[in-house]
């Protein structure tokens, strides 16, 4: 399981570590601390970055706008 917290420094409390120590009970966990303005970086710049990948979300858009939807049950699947 991967999970992402971002939170303010002066935020962190005793509710935030046993609510980490609930979610991943009895696991080996690894923590990671940087400053957010070092690594955040504008999700839609980052997906439109790449040429193939801005033409294919792109397509994708224009077809939701379209109308061209499928619609997955998820029950089958599983």
């Amino acid at each position: 399981m991967y999970t992402l917290y971002k939170i303010n420094a002066d935020e962190l409390n005793e509710n935030f570590l046993a609510s980490v120590k609930a979610q991943f009970q009895h696991k080996n966990i690894e923590i990671a601390i940087c400053e957010t303005a070092e690594t955040e970086q504008d999700e839609t710049d980052y997906l439109l970055g790449n040429p193939a990948n801005k033409a294919r979300l792109l397509a994708a858009l224009d077809n939701v706008n379209k109308g061209h939807c499928v619609t997955v049950d998820l029950d089958v699947l599983s």
